[in-house]
């Protein structure tokens, strides 16, 4: 089945356009009208036209590359650094296709932000998505503006689907979710890390020690994904009564690590609400 969507223009070629641009070129989808981007570099700019169906502009070599990818785009996703989302916003407003989606993918900038910025005739749609998107196993949450149709919402959730999985919540939950799952898998990360400094303190070598704790936990997610069991039922069945991993997992109880993910989380809250009041 063939996945169709519009034009569509990624202003800024960070890690997260490219790796959205990376799922819109899997087989299966087809984008009419192709995929325009615009960066700073000429050197970056040229690198991606060479890909299939991409035409890229340099604003280095066209001051106007912005209002060039936007004229007649469908979708303008919008990929700068929440700092520079204004000057962008100013520069294109006038240049955008009337009832043309404009996609954010800029941290802590809120819905009316955009929509005070752009004309009335164009909507905004707020996504948050994670690094995972790179190898197209994101999670991303998406937030519709006062603007936004069920349309719109379903052209988004299009978009970002070709990365991975998508969560439609409101405006005032995006900043929560991206404590979850956007900063989500430096947790795991982190984790993965711990596990494995205490798999070298017990005498295997590092090489040993990833093959052990990065393929326990891809191992472990595939199982989960698979399965279609709740975390706490796999748990229970690796967990025998009064074995060895029942004696472990009382040592992780003993620190409450529901409590401690919800003070980190808190902690990511917080600052999320400060970087959006600048």
């Amino acid at each position: 089945m063939t996945t169709q969507l519009p034009t569509i223009a990624f202003l800024g070629a960070g890690s997260m356009a490219r790796a959205i641009l990376t799922g819109l070129l899997q087989p299966g989808i087809e984008v009419v009208g192709g995929i325009r981007t615009t960066n700073r570099s000429a050197a970056k700019a040229a690198e991606l036209s060479a890909l299939d169906g991409v035409t890229a502009f340099a604003t280095e070599e066209d001051a106007d590359a912005n209002r060039i990818a936007v004229h007649g785009a469908k979708i303008v996703v919008v990929a700068v650094k929440p700092a520079m989302v204004p000057e962008l916003l100013a520069e294109i407003a006038d240049a955008l296709e009337p009832g043309a989606l404009v996609v954010s993918v800029a941290a802590g900038v809120t819905v009316a932000t955009f929509e005070a910025l752009l004309p009335a005739t164009v909507s905004v749609v707020r996504s948050m998505p994670n690094t995972p998107a790179v190898v197209g196993k994101a999670v991303t949450g998406i937030s519709g503006g006062s603007r936004s149709s069920d349309a719109d919402l379903a052209l988004a959730v299009a978009l970002f689907e070709t990365v991975g999985a998508v969560l439609v919540v409101p405006e005032d939950q995006i900043d929560a979710l991206s404590t979850i799952s956007g900063s989500g898998p430096a947790y795991v990360f982190y984790l993965i890390e711990q596990l494995t400094a205490t798999a070298v303190s017990k005498g295997f070598t590092p090489e040993q020690a990833a093959i052990m704790v990065n393929g326990t936990f891809l191992g472990a997610s595939e199982l989960l994904a698979s399965s279609g069991e709740q975390p706490a039922e796999l748990r229970r069945r690796v967990t025998s009564p009064n074995g060895t991993t029942e004696r472990a997992i009382r040592e992780l109880e003993r620190v409450d690590l529901k409590a401690l993910f919800d003070t980190a989380t808190d902690a990511a809250l917080a600052r999320a609400r400060e970087l959006a009041a600048g």
